[in-house]
């Protein structure tokens, strides 16, 4: 948006993918990652904001990507860039790339840790970056430029996601993934001395920013009992003011759970980590069915953040299980990497063996038990459904892969600096590793396939394609198995649009009632009519 109000595409390049990397320091340029170049690759662009008004003018080229690079700093003189690459999921190399000299110089040791750049100094002679070398959670460290010297910034007994300084580095602000929340900690950086912020049980900071008058820090603030909010700090005061109250008012917050961070025994006695919510209305009177839940990834983890599907359902009588199996990120190198290449394995019993903790709460109905996800969760439902046929009483797959031979042959070429990665955790479809592949692809075995389906597929999705989902709804509707199938035309990998997501998750729900309530058919305007779903 301009100064008169006129909105303008400054990135007109048709086909190519773009995004806001952000602000220069002066405010007077903005960068942006785009792959208009090549496809494969993202650049970093600048342009100057007396530009804007310039009818094509793509911008000055900062950092040609040509390797395949991830950027993730840079100076705020711009002689300095930080980048990394992938390697594994779990795994990756850093690079620091001089402008003035034209030098790439690998700053990382050793092949087998993650690397991730955070920032650069003031200074423009150190960077910050994450890693977990020699470690089993992820630290802050510090890379001084001129000595090549390392240096522990901040550690602790749980990963750390995130770190930044304010404007003139008064304060730094370090997140940390505990117990499935973020805790963030603000230091003052002259004394060393931690900033104390109000006590929010339960509640997890989801983002900061500190004001350039270092005095006022905004806050979004969310829970797995509510949706995010707007608070500022005020750090003379210590007061905290909430600005928004974003949950719908014809919600009673009352009715909505508060999720409990638990863990349980696998079959090989390993401890899995989960999030479990459980109905209001659940006792060991009045039974209720349940859902083990599989987040995204591989390698992604399940929060305690406010996920409307889940409370909805829970709000109608579910209980939910939302299992960070192993190969999980949140609970170390170890933990995340027991997946790599047993996928469809361990991974798969780990949910299987959720159905142990639900038994443990006396409250679930142990003979109404179905299993969703979505995207790899939507995999790991498919891979239930196939390997584990007499498990689950039902199963959702939400834009789910199915054939992980087409799905790493077919990944997008703007994914292309983390294809290889993707191929060393999972295999390369392309070597011999394509016959573990077809093994574990639930498309190939669908004849195993015994109860009841639900799929849904964004018709535009590029990283799990359509064709997955026509074929294993023909394959499983092949047995007699009931099967329910929706396509959403305007949709990708996920939803994207209120409307959808509404037909989406209430069709969930009538097909969860039919099947592990055995209720009828319900209307979709008594469906969205819950307030549940705005």
């Amino acid at each position: 948006m301009l100064a008169d109000g006129v909105s303008k595409d400054i990135t007109p390049q048709e086909g190519s993918k773009n995004s806001f990397w952000g602000w220069s320091r002066d405010d007077q340029n903005l960068y942006i990652k785009s792959n208009a170049r090549d496809a494969r690759f993202f650049d970093l662009l600048k342009k100057s904001i007396s530009s804007l008004h310039e009818e094509v003018a793509i911008g000055e080229t900062i950092y040609q990507n040509d390797n395949g690079f991830e950027l993730q700093a840079i100076s705020d003189n711009e002689r300095y860039l930080a980048v990394s690459q992938a390697l594994t999921t779990s795994s990756s190399k850093m690079y620091l790339i001089d402008r003035e000299t034209g030098n790439s110089l690998e700053v990382s040791e050793g092949d087998k840790a993650l690397y991730v750049p955070q920032y650069f100094g003031l200074d423009n002679q150190s960077l910050y970056y994450l890693t977990n070398k020699d470690r089993e959670f992820t630290v802050l460290m510090k890379y001084d430029i001129p000595s090549k010297e390392h240096m522990v910034v901040y550690e602790t007994n749980w990963d750390v996601d995130y770190a930044f300084e304010s404007y003139n580095e008064k304060y730094r602000v370090i997140g940390v993934n505990e117990e499935a929340l973020t805790a963030i900690h603000v230091f003052d950086i002259a004394s060393g001395t931690e900033v104390e912020l109000p006590d929010m049980p339960g509640r997890s900071i989801r983002a900061a920013s500190i004001s350039r008058s270092e005095k006022l820090m905004r806050l979004t603030i969310g829970s797995s009992f509510g949706t995010d909010d707007l608070f500022v700090f005020n750090f003379e005061s210590g007061e905290l003011t909430q600005l928004t109250n974003t949950l719908n008012p014809d919600i009673n917050s009352e009715h909505l759970v508060d999720a409990e961070h638990v863990y349980y025994k696998s079959f090989d006695g390993t401890e899995i980590p989960a999030v479990y919510y459980q109905p209001k209305m659940a006792s060991s009177e009045n039974q209720v069915p349940a859902l083990v839940w599989v987040h995204g990834g591989p390698g992604g983890q399940s929060k305690r953040n406010y996920r409307e599907l889940i409370q909805y359902l829970v709000n109608h009588g579910y209980a939910i299980l939302a299992v960070n199996n192993r190969g999980s990120s949140g609970y170390g190198k170890t933990f995340n990497r027991m997946d790599d290449r047993n996928h469809g394995e361990g991974d798969l019993q780990d949910c299987v063996w959720g159905k142990k903790f639900f038994e443990s709460t006396g409250v679930v109905d142990m003979e109404r038990i179905g299993i969703i996800g979505g995207s790899y969760g939507g995999y790991m439902v498919m891979a239930a459904l196939t390997y584990t046929p007499e498990e689950f009483n039902v199963g959702v797959n939400i834009f789910g892969v199915t054939n992980w031979l087409r799905t790493l042959k077919s990944i997008p070429p703007h994914w292309e600096s983390f294809r290889e990665a993707l191929y060393e955790e999972l295999g390369d479809p392309y070597t011999e590793d394509s016959v573990r592949l077809r093994k574990i692809s639930p498309l190939f075995h669908t004849e195993n396939v015994t109860k009841p389906l639900m799929v849904l597929q964004g018709a535009n999705d590029v990283r799990v394609l359509q064709v997955e989902s026509d074929e294993i709804v023909d394959g499983v509707k092949a047995n007699g198995v009931p099967v329910e199938y929706i396509i959403f035309d305007d949709e990708g990998h996920g939803f994207l649009k209120k409307e959808n997501e509404l037909e989406g998750y209430g069709k969930i729900k009538v097909f969860l009632d039919r099947h592990l309530k055995g209720e009828g058919e319900v209307t979709a305007e008594v469906i969205q009519e819950s307030p549940l779903f705005l």
